[in-house]
């Protein structure tokens, strides 16, 4: 498997726990079987992932992660994630936890929606919880969800903080 992750840190409001990312990433894919992937994630402001979320997506409002698929074959994947470090502390610290565990969650959402997943249908986020809870367990994580024992919604075009009301 020929794996590169590229990690650009432009907000520094979060820490950022890259070997942690690197495995997680590195989970996803080889549950995915996909043998040779170029992933860049960026840990972005508030102001630079609404900019993004505006620009490709049409949302004028800050959010927790957006994922492109730059490129897709059965033997490659290119992929973008760009993650808010101000939306992960703000978060971690209405839900408990810490801020980088926050921001490995939305990175291993933004990776999972790179190998095809889609939490738009209730299957889709049911999946999607699963497959998160799976690769946080393998960092001594229990997702805030259900440490709080609320059920999360389906994220699709809502913000973090509605789906996990």
């Amino acid at each position: 498997m020929s794996i590169t992750v590229t990690l650009t840190i432009e907000c520094d409001a979060a820490p950022v726990d890259e070997p942690r990312i690197r495995s997680a990433i590195e989970r996803i894919l080889a549950d995915a079987e996909v043998p040779s992937a170029q992933i860049g994630i960026a840990v972005l402001s508030d102001a630079a992932i609404r900019q993004l979320n505006r620009q490709y997506l049409n949302h004028d409002y800050a959010t927790d992660v957006i994922s492109f698929v730059l490129e897709s074959s059965q033997d490659h994947l290119e992929g973008e994630i760009a993650v808010s470090a101000e939306t992960a502390r703000r978060e971690a610290a209405r839900l408990g936890w810490r801020a980088d565990d926050e921001l490995l969650l939305y990175i291993v959402h933004g990776a999972l929606h790179l190998v095809g997943e889609d939490d738009t249908s209730a299957a889709g986020s049911q999946r999607m919880r699963h497959r998160e809870r799976s690769v946080l367990a393998e960092f001594g994580l229990v997702p805030p969800w259900e440490a709080h024992q609320a059920s999360p919604r389906g994220r699709g075009k809502q913000s973090r903080e509605e789906w996990t009301r």
